[in-house]
């Protein structure tokens, strides 16, 4: 009989542990990676079922990973919200759970390794100049500090690490193609300078890694196989491969991009819903008329009718919205 709820996410994973296959005889394993500023949504609920539901029906397992790279928003009631709605969820994580900023010294390294192989560099321009500086299709990008020794870029970083400079007057940049035709690989940014607070690291760090530098080292780490993301990633894909390829990683994962959830006539951004209840609007994250997990709970829903919702919709490539 044929199986019906096979999708092209699932093809790909067959080709990959079928024999000759680049992960022939492995375990498949995903993880779900939010980032703890805000609350999940319902069209989290459909990255939920594709990551664990793919985990179970491979006999795998999901991670649950707290994407903690960026201070300014990220509190502890997130990270306990979030637990507690994947909980009602009815998923499982066992004792897989992880926090971004766990690999924090890991990731350092990488970058002091992307320097010394003259992968990397320190960049004094301001985010204003960069923009102006990134060329256009005919033009490739431009920036002054691209050739800057390696041994000064290598005392920079350390310095910025070391708290000596302000917030947005370095950044360490990747030295990929200034002429590539995706901007993303136009010597991306991935570190940059934040004074701030962390939830869980306090003040011992005031340098950040970007979000597509950090998360395919973080995969690589835990040993993850199939990195499941939507498809605003896609064009970012080259980079997260130039990651794997150019930092001495234990494991290569291997992203593919999905179609999110849009539903007409509803707010789908943990922002706008963080502004509703951050300026009164709504009296929480739980009001009924939230399109949280937590406010639909509140609602009524169960978790078994948000769950086949949201794997009715089924996985494509495409985005498609919902009435």
């Amino acid at each position: 009989m044929e199986d019906t709820s096979r999708n092209f996410i699932h093809a790909i994973i067959d080709e990959d542990l079928a024999p000759g296959g680049r992960y022939e005889g492995m375990a498949v394993q995903t993880r779900f990676p939010p980032e703890p500023n805000g609350y999940l949504h319902i069209g989290h609920c459909k990255a939920l079922c594709i990551d664990f539901g793919t985990a179970e029906k491979y006999g795998g397992m999901c991670n649950l990973r707290m994407d903690d790279t960026n201070p300014d928003k990220e509190d502890v009631e997130y990270v306990e919200a979030i637990k507690e709605d994947i909980r009602w969820l009815g998923f499982d994580w066992g004792d897989r759970f992880y926090y971004a900023s766990d690999y924090f010294e890991q990731m350092y390294g990488c970058a002091v390794s992307l320097i010394k192989k003259g992968l990397a560099y320190v960049c004094e321009l301001t985010p204003e100049q960069m923009r102006e500086m990134r060329g256009d299709t005919t033009c490739p990008a431009r920036c002054p500090y691209r050739d800057r020794p390696i041994a000064e870029s290598l005392d920079l970083f350390e310095r910025m690490r070391a708290g000596e400079f302000p917030d947005g007057s370095m950044t360490l940049r990747a030295k990929i193609d200034p002429c590539s035709g995706n901007f993303n690989m136009r010597d991306p940014v991935i570190y940059r300078i934040n004074h701030k607070h962390h939830h869980r690291q306090g003040d011992k760090w005031c340098i950040y890694p970007m979000y597509d530098f950090a998360h395919p080292i973080e995969d690589a780490l835990e040993g993850i196989t199939h990195s499941l993301c939507s498809l605003e990633f896609e064009d970012h894909r080259p980079l997260y491969d130039w990651v794997i390829a150019n930092c001495d990683l234990p494991s290569t994962p291997r992203q593919i991009e999905f179609a999110r959830l849009g539903i007409n006539y509803t707010v789908m951004s943990k922002r706008k819903l963080r502004r509703l209840v951050e300026e009164g609007y709504v009296s929480g994250w739980d009001d009924p008329r939230m399109p949280t997990l937590c406010g639909l709970r509140r609602r009524g829903y169960t978790p078994s009718s948000i769950r086949s919702f949201s794997e009715r919709i089924g996985v494509s490539k495409v985005d498609s919205t919902v009435e």
